[in-house]
């Protein structure tokens, strides 16, 4: 499966796993062990931005002759449903409902029921990925440094050019109430600017 072929739900699975911080879960995974291999193998489809059925993981970690056993292929799908309970994979919505479904990590970093870290990834791996991810989607990729001191200076620019067609509206209003004859139309619009510019400096108050 390639990158053009992932849904909306597959790229928001795929953020949330790269973004995610260790998440705790309640069974061991141990180096060997169906579990583990399974945790690896999926991890290793999603750095490629994939998202591998059961099949897909079978072939890549047993051969192409463990595919065509049923019954392997069934046990697997078993221990593929537990690791969904215990919280460390899901299994995604078919695209048809002729397909076979396929799975996404919940993280890429885990500690286990014994206090074990268990790391399917490097920074490096998941930084890589998530710069593949963003380029093709055409997305910015959010930089600290912007953050921090580009956005705050923004939303100041935006509070003094909203505040200052406040002032001008009242000095428009309090011009109109001076004159002999109000005009309405001026007077009720004035009135609505800076009601409406006021709400909006609230608002960027309160999402700082």
């Amino acid at each position: 499966m390639s990158q053009g072929d992932l849904t909306k739900n597959q790229i928001e699975f795929l953020k949330q796993s790269l973004e995610s911080d260790k998440k705790l879960i309640n069974i061991r995974l141990r180096q060997g062990e169906y579990q583990f291999d399974l945790s690896q193998g999926v991890a290793s489809f999603e750095l490629q931005l994939q998202f591998p059925n059961v099949k897909d993981l079978v072939r890549k970690m047993y051969g192409e002759e463990k595919t065509r056993d049923i019954q392997f292929i069934r046990k697997i799908q078993t221990i593929l449903k537990k690791m969904e309970k215990s919280g460390i994979i899901r299994i995604l919505p078919k695209n048809q409902p002729w397909e076979l479904q396929t799975y996404a990590l919940l993280s890429f970093k885990f500690q286990d029921i014994d206090k074990n870290l268990i790391v399917l990834a490097a920074e490096d791996q998941i930084m890589q990925t998530r710069n593949l991810l963003y380029s093709k989607l055409n997305y910015s990729i959010p930089n600290p440094k912007y953050i921090s001191t580009t956005q705050p200076n923004y939303a100041k620019t935006k509070i003094w050019i909203l505040v200052s067609i406040v002032i001008l509206s009242y000095a428009t209003i309090m011009w109109t109430l001076a004159q002999p004859a109000l005009n309405p139309i001026i007077f009720i619009l004035a009135l609505c600017v800076a009601t409406l510019c006021s709400f909006f400096i609230g608002k960027l108050f309160t999402q700082k």
